[in-house]
């Protein structure tokens, strides 16, 4: 899954559009609606907060939520790997932060051997 990276303000409207929703790290993603939902906008207050992280499994894993998961806050390019492999689609990094130095860090690894949101079976029994 490629993840699509831009600055903050670039993307984020005024007003949450219809189909978008925005939870507050301490929100449970099991027990919110996902009805009509196409992008969840999941915050990270500070650089040293993942719960975000832990929402995006569960979101992806056991609530089977299918779109677009957009990381935003304080998004630095040293956590966009564990970004893509927690299973988010799109990240808003913070404006001091360099795209295309964060698109080579994306493709610096070609595969992983643990399993993750994206790929959950492991490097040796995908042979």
């Amino acid at each position: 899954m490629k993840l699509n990276l831009y600055h903050a303000g670039q993307q984020k409207p005024t007003e949450m559009p219809a189909g978008v929703l925005e939870l507050s790290n301490d929100a449970d993603p099991l027990e919110v609606s996902l009805e009509g939902v196409n992008t969840i906008r999941l915050i990270f207050p500070k650089f040293t907060d993942g719960r975000a992280f832990s929402q995006a499994v569960m979101l992806r894993k056991r609530r089977d939520f299918k779109g677009d998961l957009c990381a935003t806050g304080d998004v630095l390019i040293d956590q966009l790997i564990q970004i893509a492999r927690t299973g988010f689609t799109s990240a808003e990094l913070r404006a001091d932060q360099d795209i295309e130095h964060g698109e080579r860090l994306l493709n610096h690894f070609k595969g992983f051997y643990q399993g993750d949101a994206i790929n959950a079976t492991p490097a040796f029994a995908r042979a």
